[in-house]
């Protein structure tokens, strides 16, 4: 079975998050007795560690990871998204860009490996897309506890931007999510003078508040900024004034703002308001060092497979690599291009998946 078989064969499991569909029995088979083989399962996510031993004196341990769910297909494809059919050099199926690539790449490149220096290893989990909560943090969690923690990782998500091999994820920003209620004093319209109006109260705040940004950014990061998602208040008529105003906010930090820096912010722009204020973060800010073994081995590879120089960026959500970061696992992104994730007929090229198979064998030799 080749590359493009292989990725063909995982894209036809409807592996809707956290449903593996078989895949998982598939892979076991696939990689077959020389890889060994963790299980963990937990609630309705299961989890797959699989592993090679290739030089037992060497603490060097890469591992490749990723997830095998994808998001629901959505109405109005022009395929059939499960069937994977190669049409004009390219393939339109759900989980094409996210991210049955990159687990098709590196589970065809580390299968091939003749030799390496140390232990590969392969993290894949069935919820990626969802609450994850029982995903690859458990798988590192367990690996913490049995001290056989990664010292670099590759997670397969789709990273390029315009021309493939032209940007990687060397960390990713943190999410702090803030839920802000402002009390007020009901009452009529026609007599404003006798109640508290929290929509005046907040008028003159906001704009020292919406889109501000809470740091000045670095050379991985951009600012923190703070971003209005949603402001509510009153009955929906026109006669009452509301009694309270709700609204939510979410900051996409950098490693220079904190939860604390966040309720410091708020606290000191709404001080004379009766307030409370509920935050919290769904991800942690992680960067890896740009001198780092497993950054400078994966840009000389796309260079060396694709005749580029690639980017070294941070932007974008959240994704299981910042458990790696957490967990003090060298961590670096790279896949496809990223332009059709999540959408109707996402697809990715031949191309491309051939191309990082390539790039992924060679990051094993060199590392």
């Amino acid at each position: 079975m080749d590359t493009i078989e292989l990725f063909q064969k995982l894209l036809r499991f409807k592996s809707i998050t956290p449903n593996d569909d078989g895949a998982f029995d598939f892979i076991d088979e696939y990689l077959g007795d020389e890889w060994k083989s963790i299980k963990i399962d937990m609630k309705d996510t299961k989890n797959r560690f699989y592993y090679k031993v290739f030089n037992a004196t060497s603490s060097e341990h890469l591992c490749f990871a990723g997830h095998i769910d994808v998001v629901p297909t959505g109405s109005g494809w022009s395929v059939n998204p499960f069937e994977a059919n190669i049409i004009n050099g390219r393939i339109t199926a759900r989980g094409t860009q996210d991210m049955k690539s990159g687990v098709a790449a590196f589970l065809y490149a580390c299968k091939h490996t003749k030799e390496f220096n140390g232990t590969l290893s392969i993290l894949l989990t069935s919820d990626e897309e969802g609450e994850g909560t029982y995903g690859t943090i458990k798988v590192l969690e367990y690996l913490k506890e049995h001290n056989f923690l990664p010292t670099s990782a590759i997670v397969a998500e789709p990273t390029c931007e315009i021309n493939f091999g032209d940007a990687i994820k060397v960390g990713r920003r943190g999410s702090i999510n803030g839920y802000l209620e402002i009390q007020g004093k009901q009452g009529h319209a026609a007599y404003p003078e006798k109640s508290i109006n929290p929509i005046d109260l907040i008028s003159s705040i906001l704009p020292k508040i919406a889109g501000v940004n809470l740091d000045d950014g670095d050379e991985y990061f951009a600012p923190s900024k703070l971003v209005i998602t949603d402001i509510r208040a009153g009955m929906e008529v026109t006669n009452v004034t509301p009694d309270k105003l709700n609204l939510m906010f979410n900051v996409r930090n950098s490693t220079k703002t904190t939860k604390e820096d966040i309720q410091n912010f708020i606290n000191k722009s709404f001080e004379n308001l009766n307030f409370t204020l509920r935050l919290t973060q769904g991800s942690f800010p992680f960067v890896t060092n740009k001198k780092s073994k497993i950054v400078n081995i994966i840009t000389n590879s796309i260079n060396t497979i694709l005749n580029i120089q690639t980017k070294h960026s941070t932007a974008g959500g959240t994704s299981d690599a910042r458990h790696f970061g957490a967990f003090g696992v060298e961590t670096v992104e790279f896949g496809v291009i990223n332009n059709t994730i999540h959408a109707i007929d996402e697809s990715t090229s031949v191309e491309e998946v051939l191309k990082l198979k390539n790039i992924f064998e060679d990051v094993i030799k060199k590392f």
